[in-house]
């Protein structure tokens, strides 16, 4: 009986343990900025599915690219059709790892420099990205900040030739999740 017992609270204690170290959201935001001769771009995704998992430093995001928001109902009509081809491909996918996973200590408040590297998948193509962001801890929730560049050829995302040279060929890319505890 007492063996059994032990065994019980080994199990729950490694469950509660591993849960503690995974983090979730489905609201998180990205937004991108391009500054160009013509014109200034800028959208904002507000439905951003992402995991964090604190103990290997694995880290996911899953955007659908139809959930960014324009200012202008055209330029978001054109990012879709013309630009990300956001039927054909819907998805724009990052899966990384904190690489400086020891220097955060997730157990405790605070704010902490991050270096996150992984794949990011636009477009169907996918690249290598690095990215420098902070993560702040607080007792119920880890945030996290980054901001990086990505060129548009590099997805094999084409300007079309009447506005080529009047639109930025680098967008800004903005992220700023509010991850929870999974339970």
């Amino acid at each position: 009986m007492k063996k059994t017992a032990l065994i019980l609270i080994a199990i729950l204690f490694f469950a509660f343990n591993s849960e503690a170290q995974k983090y979730i959201t489905k609201t998180g935001k990205i937004s991108f900025f391009s500054d160009g001769p013509l014109e200034k771009i800028e959208a904002k995704n507000n439905k951003v599915n992402s995991a964090l998992d604190t103990k290997s430093g694995m880290f996911v995001f899953k955007v659908l690219m139809k959930s960014f928001v324009f200012e202008k109902a055209l330029m978001q009509e054109h990012f879709n059709e013309n630009y990300v081809e956001s039927d054909k491909y819907p998805l724009s996918v990052f899966k990384g790892k904190i690489t400086n996973i020891k220097d955060i200590d997730f157990t405790k408040e605070g704010s902490y420099n991050a270096e996150v590297e992984g794949s990011l998948t636009i477009h169907g193509k996918t690249n290598p990205v690095k990215a420098n962001g902070k993560f702040i801890v607080s007792a119920n929730s880890v945030n996290g900040k980054s901001s990086f560049t990505i060129k548009l050829a590099d997805y094999n995302i084409e300007i079309p030739g009447v506005v080529a040279g009047k639109i930025a060929e680098e967008i800004l890319i903005s992220v700023d999740i509010d991850l929870k505890p999974l339970k």
